[in-house]
Order: structure tokens, then C-alpha cells, then sequence
């Protein structure tokens, strides 16, 4: 049985906590709160722990290089542990689902998302999983104000059922694969 690193992208500090781009550290910080486990260990440029969830062990890992960065974290984990490409989850914000759909996906390019670049480009890699957590594009205004805003009153219900539903699907995927996840939440 292989470890696998489930990865929530975000960016570190109180001034990006609770924004639309740290919502794959929402993710990993629920899933790690079923699991009863803290992610608070320091090392790797980012903040880990390690256990078990669905029956498999885990690295659980919050890069703090902020995300167009997040290869540097993701590599040095993944070395240290010695954990392949495909044994690699990366939860992150995808602008290009409505807000509060998820969607698994295995392997494919960054989609301008400057963490999953980051990572293809550091690691050379880009079949990892990716569980990708809409939160819309804006109609009118600014791409990265849209990014880096909070979630409106309004959306905090279907964030919440997002955040959910993701640590479902994270613990299909790791026991009974990406497909059985896919035909859950597609």
C-alpha cells in the first residue's frame, strides 16, 4: 500500500484566510478535522501532517509559499516521502466551474492556474489528481479581485456543501479510485 499526498492549495496568512483561492486549504483543513488529525507541522516550505484517512496513510500538506509557488513544497514532499505522481491528490479553486461544483480530474494541464503550473513545471509531472472546486468567474470586473475576494453571504451555504462533498470525494478516490469518484460527483 502506497502513502498518498493530498495537497490543498491556498495562499499563507490572515489576509488571504476565507478567500475564493484558499479554498483547497478549506478542503484539506475539513478533511483533516474528520480524520482528527492537525495540520500543523512545519516543514517542506509548508505546514503537513501525517495519518491515516479511508484507511490509507496520508501526508496532508498546506504549501506557505504562496501558490505560484507551490511546486517548491509539493516536490520536496513528495521526494521526501518518496511518493509517485499518480499517488498525488492537489485540491484547488477552479474559476472555470460555477461556484460550489466539483469535479475530479486525472492528469491534464494547469488551465492558468498558477499553482497547478507551478507544480507541472517544478515536477516535470502532470498526471496528479485533481479535485477541482468551482467558484465561478466573475461576469464583469477583475479576474483576480474575483480570486482573491471572499465568499458573499450568499454563497457561504453552497461553499459549505462544496467542502463536503470534496471530503467525500477524497475519500472515495482513496479507496475506491478517481472513476468511482467521478461517477459519484459528475
Amino acid at each position: 500500500m502506497s502513502r498518498k499526498l493530498i495537497v490543498g492549495l491556498g495562499n499563507p496568512g490572515r489576509k488571504y484566510a476565507g478567500t475564493r483561492h484558499n479554498i483547497g486549504f478549506r478542503l484539506l483543513d475539513e478533511l483533516a478535522a474528520r480524520a482528527r488529525l492537525s495540520v500543523n507541522q512545519s516543514k517542506f516550505d509548508g505546514l503537513y501532517t501525517t495519518g491515516v484517512i479511508a484507511g490509507e496513510d496520508v501526508v496532508l500538506l498546506k504549501p506557505q509559499t504562496f501558490m505560484n509557488k507551490s511546486g517548491k513544497s509539493v516536490l520536496a514532499a513528495r521526494q521526501f516521502y518518496d511518493i509517485a505522481v499518480e499517488d498525488t491528490i492537489v485540491l484547488h479553486d477552479e474559476i472555470d466551474l460555477e461556484a460550489g461544483v466539483l469535479r475530479l480530474k486525472d492528469g491534464g494541464g494547469h488551465g492558468g492556474h498558477n499553482g497547478l503550473r507551478d507544480i507541472i513545471s517544478r515536477t516535470g509531472e502532470r498526471d496528479f489528481i485533481r479535485v477541482r472546486l468551482g467558484i465561478g468567474r466573475p461576469e464583469h470586473g477583475n479576474v483576480t479581485a474575483h480570486v482573491l475576494g471572499r465568499f458573499a453571504g450568499d454563497e457561504e451555504d453552497d461553499v459549505a456543501e462544496l467542502v463536503v462533498d470534496g471530503c467525500d470525494a477524497v475519500e472515495i478516490l482513496l479507496t475506491d479510485g478517481v472513476s468511482a469518484a467521478q461517477n459519484r460527483f459528475h
